[in-house]
């Protein structure tokens, strides 16, 4: 359902004119998914559709597919020639002095920055300030119904539950003296999730040693890839309810295969943990507060204990991601290392946090999901945080 009055006063909130939402050929996902366009709807003509703070919108059309827009309200306005299109484009923006597009400046944010350079360009040509439409789109798209946070919830028992069954057939495998494989261990996971009738887009990473000090490590491609005794394990798994409208758990944990961790190890993950924890004591403070809190600033806060303890060159990622109906979804992201990310955190949103340490023999990440409720109460959700690297042969 298209929520014009929704948008409308999200507009005026935000002291935006009016929202100019751009398409071609599928270039604009995020436009698309306000626009309610499916992508088997994918037209070859320019799109666009105006929503003023008030008033009437106005669909932007091409002649050949000049229905493209027609489940939305508003005026119709049918283009044939480019000039057509553009004196469209200039009628919409008159008399505004700030529009949002899908922009981003300086493209900090390339998750938001989908419009291009030229139709930027285009409507600045007109006098407006194009501004970024990085949360009115977290408004549309990342936040979440009441049905999606209970369906997260009922993802995330099954993902927890992942973790205590690969410990096992990892346990069970090498006290039989064999071993197992990193794809074995991944292949009893996807079993898990098949019980349960999960889906995934892709399977989970199960990494031995120092295929584990590889953020992205694609599992069973290292040289050596047979699990033993001795051997440190990274797990990080996705995946969610398979019903529409669905919304990911997202977790990762480590392991060791012996009854006492080595010191080494317990180094690492304390620093790696106490950098979650940080990241999590800010968003509980900020909610608590009500003080705006970019995605950036939460970046910044867990980046700086492993900075602190000498580490900082080895987290080599951002502190985590969005989560939506896709793992990486298109809410704000706690990103000051790859992209400056000013979106806030909303309520009703939720996302990972997971920093990390990589070195050569091994690498150290916890992963948890954290939603932010209507009330702005903080959830950490998939069971208990992890405090400790587990002893796989003494707790399996």
């Amino acid at each position: 359902m298209f929520e014009l009055e929704k948008i409308q006063e999200s507009l005026q909130e935000l002291g935006l004119d009016g929202w100019l939402l751009y398409d071609f050929r599928g270039s604009n996902q995020l436009a698309r998914r306000v626009m309610k366009l499916s992508d088997d709807s994918m037209g070859s003509r320019r799109c666009a559709y105006g929503i003023p703070a008030v008033g009437e919108p106005v669909r932007i059309v091409h002649r050949i597919e000049s229905s493209s827009l027609d489940h939305l309200p508003g005026s119709k306005s049918i283009y044939l020639r480019w000039q057509e299109f553009e004196a469209a484009i200039q009628e919409f923006v008159e008399g505004k002095k700030r529009v949002a597009m899908e922009y981003s400046f300086q493209n900090g944010n390339p998750y938001v920055s989908r419009v291009d350079a030229g139709t930027v360009e285009l409507v600045r040509s007109f006098g407006v300030e194009v501004i970024s439409s990085g949360d009115l789109i977290q408004l549309f798209e990342a936040v979440w119904t009441n049905g999606q946070w209970e369906m997260h919830q009922a993802a995330s028992k099954v993902t927890n539950a992942a973790f205590d069954l690969a410990w096992k057939s990892i346990a069970d495998a090498v006290r039989s003296g064999e071993g197992i494989e990193e794809a074995a261990v991944r292949d009893v996971i996807m079993d898990h999730f098949a019980r349960h009738k999960m889906t995934t887009y892709h399977p989970p990473i199960v990494a031995r040693n120092s295929h584990s000090g590889m953020p992205h490590y694609e599992t069973g491609t290292g040289d050596d890839t047979l699990i033993r005794s001795g051997d440190f394990v990274l797990i990080d798994l996705w995946a969610k309810l398979d019903q529409p409208n669905s919304v990911y758990s997202d977790l990762t944990r480590t392991g060791y295969v012996g009854e006492n961790v080595p010191e080494e190890y317990v180094r690492i993950f304390d620093i790696v943990a106490a950098a979650r924890d940080a990241g999590i004591a800010a968003v509980e403070a900020a909610m608590e507060s009500e003080t705006p809190l970019p995605g950036a600033r939460v970046d910044d806060a867990v980046r700086e204990v492993i900075e602190k303890a000498g580490y900082g060159e080895y987290f080599t990622h951002r502190t985590g991601h969005n989560i939506g109906q896709e793992v990486h979804g298109n809410g704000a992201h706690l990103d000051n290392l790859e992209t400056r990310d000013e979106r806030l955190i909303l309520p009703r949103t939720c996302f990972s946090i997971e920093p990390g340490v990589y070195l050569e023999e091994f690498g150290v990440r916890s992963e948890v999901d954290v939603y932010v409720d209507e009330n702005r109460k903080v959830h950490v959700t998939g069971g208990l945080l992890q405090k400790e690297v587990i002893p796989i042969l003494s707790q399996y």
